[in-house]
């Protein structure tokens, strides 16, 4: 598959909207486990009975889930322009 012209607008756009896909669940459940940990960290702060590790290990979980997402966003970039 031939790199993208990113100077062409139209492929510019197309090309734009297939990165955008590119790990999209990974990315979403990121965000979701993320927001997971952030709740229970929360929850540990007004006084429920969660401990304080469990909401930063799945806030840690989430962040790990995010950067692998980012990482294989990034590195299918620079595969997709080698060509």
């Amino acid at each position: 598959m031939a790199p993208p012209d990113l100077k062409d607008p139209a492929q510019s756009a197309a090309y734009r909207r297939e990165l955008g896909g590119v790990a999209l669940r990974m990315r979403r459940w990121g965000i979701g486990i993320s927001l997971a940990g952030a709740l229970l960290v929360l929850a540990y702060r007004r006084g429920f009975a969660v401990p304080l590790w469990a909401g930063a290990g799945v806030l840690g979980i989430g962040v790990l889930v995010l950067i692998a997402a980012i990482s294989t966003r990034a590195t299918y970039h620079r595969l997709r322009m080698r060509g």
